[in-house]
């Protein structure tokens, strides 16, 4: 039975992961958790947290570690990315080991390379939080891939709409609209369609009341996959309502999915139009939960861990070029902008 760690109590590990393990703690006996010793958590900056029964908050990872077995423990990182190396050295460092990271694994391919030297050395069991990879929802979209039986995919369209306004205006963690959803939604498209090169990338800011924060607004990415399908996705950090939607079209059918918005409520919807046919089903979908525990058993079964960094790494290189292929086309504007006043 493992103890469990969690660094970092914004909204992934107080708002998610804390809750969920409490459920878990509860509620299904024998799942690799330890459920006679209290939960840990480390956040120096939020030492005053209201956390579930059966947490104890401590002020540093030292602290952490004399409490804790490191080779009996499950470390949850929930830190903002930026910072992430530092926090991962550490906990390496202090003989921390099985690392349940959230997501995105890195912000940059340099950032990524660091984690994986680091990976490397100490040998570290890492597990990316990649829920949406083990959905029930995606699952299913991707048995009708698998199996043809709409046809070949043509296209996937993913819309993510939220409003972010109070976090990104309080918080300085993510730095751009391409770290916070689509890196879930990126995934997918990868499982579905295979390996893609970029296509290309926009990124807006985003404002309130006379506050701007650069590039938080929104972010779309295409992707040209290998295997022929192309990939559209759109995240608006901006939008009054809440969507999480999937399209795929194939050759005899479009199939659209709805992931759950929240944890309020946790059923996803799969609607299909074909030409003999329209269906909806609506099922359980707590993604999450179920990735949750599932780490917690293959941490102890003890299996080999780094090809499960594959997806999660391939999305940080496109994200990070899509990045770079926005910095480029904003400095380009801005040249050409230059160029007009100058000629003016």
């Amino acid at each position: 039975m493992f103890r469990t760690l969690v660094v970092g109590l914004g909204r992934a590990g107080a708002g998610l992961h804390l809750p969920i393990l409490d459920r878990l703690r509860q509620r299904t006996p024998g799942a690799a958790l330890n459920t006679d010793a209290p939960v840990v958590a480390v956040d120096p900056a939020a030492l005053s947290a209201v956390l579930p029964p059966g947490t104890i908050l401590l002020p540093t990872l030292e602290r952490a570690r004399a409490e804790l077995d490191p080779a009996r423990t499950v470390v949850h990182v929930c830190t903002p990315p930026e910072g992430r190396v530092a926090v991962i050295e550490q906990l390496a460092r202090l003989g921390f080991s099985n690392l349940l990271v959230e997501k995105p694994l890195a912000v940059d391919t340099a950032q990524l390379g660091r984690i994986e030297e680091l990976r490397r050395r100490h040998r570290l069991r890492l597990i990316v939080v990649a829920q949406w990879l083990v959905s029930s929802l995606t699952r299913r979209l991707h048995r009708i891939v698998a199996q043809g039986e709409f046809g070949e995919l043509r296209e996937i369209r993913v819309a993510q709409r939220k409003p972010r306004f109070s976090r990104s205006i309080a918080t300085t963690g993510h730095p751009t609209a391409f770290d916070i959803e689509i890196p879930h939604a990126l995934g997918v498209a990868l499982r579905l369609a295979g390996p893609a090169r970029l296509a290309g990338a926009t990124w807006s800011d985003l404002a309130a009341d006379g506050v701007v924060r650069p590039r938080l607004g929104t972010a779309t990415l295409s992707l040209a996959h290998e295997r022929g399908p192309s990939t559209h996705i759109v995240s608006d950090l901006t939008a009054p309502v809440r969507e999480r939607r999937i399209t795929c079209e194939f050759t005899g059918a479009t199939v659209i999915g709805h992931y759950p918005v929240s944890q309020e409520d946790g059923y996803a919807q799969l609607a299909v139009a074909a030409q003999d046919r329209a269906t909806r089903e609506v099922f359980p979908d707590d993604a999450l939960t179920g990735f949750l525990l599932d780490a917690y058993r293959r941490f102890a079964d003890g299996g080999p861990f780094g090809g499960d960094l594959a997806v999660s790494a391939e999305a940080v290189r496109l994200i990070d070029e899509a990045k770079r292929y926005c910095t480029l086309r904003d400095q380009q504007a801005h040249s050409s902008a230059g160029s007009v006043r100058d000629a003016g």
